[in-house]
């Protein structure tokens, strides 16, 4: 898996750089789907292409750890989702986010 060399301090800051970016809207994973929460759009992996991702280790534990990942759907519309590393990551969200293309823009 590749990261982005852009360094974010926190998470809350990359979501807030990558919206400035264009990143604008929020997915959530239902179903096998990443799913746009403002429209309802669904998408499968092959539909999908990750542009940058972003690890960050949680402050009190290392098992409380995210990776925020940016990306770019098929239909021209941009987006992040957030998954737990570690201990507390969805293994269908994980599989899912596998499968999707890393790709540089």
């Amino acid at each position: 898996m590749e990261f982005h060399n852009q360094n974010y301090e926190t998470l809350s800051e990359a979501m807030n750089g990558l919206k400035e970016k264009g990143f604008t809207y929020e997915f959530d994973f239902k179903n096998a789907h990443l799913v746009n929460q403002q429209n309802n759009g669904e998408f499968k992996a092959h539909q999908l292409k990750i542009v940058e991702i972003h690890r960050f280790e949680g402050m009190t534990s290392p098992d409380d750890s995210s990776i925020l990942y940016a990306i770019s759907c098929d239909d021209g519309s941009k987006g992040l989702i957030v998954d737990a590393y570690g201990m507390y990551a969805d293994p269908e969200k994980t599989a899912f986010m596998s499968e999707v293309e890393i790709v540089s823009e």
